[in-house]
């Protein structure tokens, strides 16, 4: 069993910052990537921002510059550092986690954390 438990969302007015974190437990093996996802209500669940195990950051072109993601090996754990948010930043953010390789790869996903941003 895996499971992945997100902080850090929160209200924040626009222009401000809001640091959201993830951490995975379980049996976790040959991790993929791990990252975010949002969804606005109304909306589809979109890609925010995901990191590889190789390195290779992938990214929604609405949060370039702004969002940063980083993850700690040791804890499991991938962070999203948000800067100069905007109004349209609202959403429910999700975490991540595609673990697996070439013949089967499994993905789980976070209960989400809500970030707000007021205009």
């Amino acid at each position: 069993q895996v499971q992945l438990v997100e902080s850090g969302g929160g209200l924040v007015q626009a222009g401000g910052s809001l640091r959201l974190s993830c951490a995975a437990s379980g049996n976790i093996f040959s991790i993929v990537s791990m990252g975010w996802y949002r969804q606005a209500p109304g909306s589809r669940r979109e890609l925010v921002e995901t990191l590889t195990s190789g390195g290779i950051t992938n990214y929604a072109d609405s949060v370039k510059g702004r969002f940063i993601i980083s993850r700690d090996n040791a804890q499991i754990t991938v962070y999203l550092e948000m800067n100069n948010l905007k109004p349209e930043d609202t959403a429910l953010y999700y975490c991540n986690l595609i673990v697996g390789g070439p013949k089967l790869r499994l993905e789980y996903w976070g209960q989400g954390t809500q970030v707000t941003v007021s205009s």
